[in-house]
């Protein structure tokens, strides 16, 4: 009996799309990033990029438990002195909520040049229409 390899051109990708109206951050986030690594399918391979495409829409009406809102903190700095700066979830939230989604599945994929292929496969809308009707993706039940 041997071991079955998948070859890169044998790998069929597949569109999701993920409601996140009333769903907690980190879930959303752990069943997302399972998609786009692939580990839900039969072929999954840590050495290649077998995930599918991921929409997710309504990211502005996603739910954290506790105080999150509050305590949660934002880092980035720009190398210049002094030049550190801080955002609370509640702030990135109202500013740009897809940015919030977008960090926490970023953080669950792997720190590598095929987990930056895998967070390319993203799309994250903060209302409920997006411009990727034409690929006919499949609603996720979570």
């Amino acid at each position: 009996m041997k071991t079955y390899a998948v070859k890169a051109s044998e790998i069929e990708r597949r569109w999701w799309v993920v409601d996140a109206t009333d769903q907690t951050l980190g879930r959303l986030a752990t069943r997302v990033a399972t998609l786009l690594e692939g580990k839900h399918k039969p072929i999954y391979s840590p050495h290649l990029d077998t995930g599918d495409h991921v929409v997710v829409i309504n990211a502005a009406r996603i739910r954290v438990t506790g105080n999150k809102l509050v305590d949660k903190s934002y880092f980035r700095h720009s190398n210049y002195p002094g030049g550190l700066k801080e955002e609370t979830l509640a702030a990135l939230l109202a500013r740009k909520p897809e940015l919030a989604i977008e960090r926490a599945v970023k953080g669950m994929l792997p720190q590598s040049r095929i987990g930056r292929a895998m967070f390319r496969k993203l799309k994250v809308y903060p209302g409920a229409d997006h411009p990727h009707q034409a690929q006919q993706p499949t609603a996720v039940e979570l």
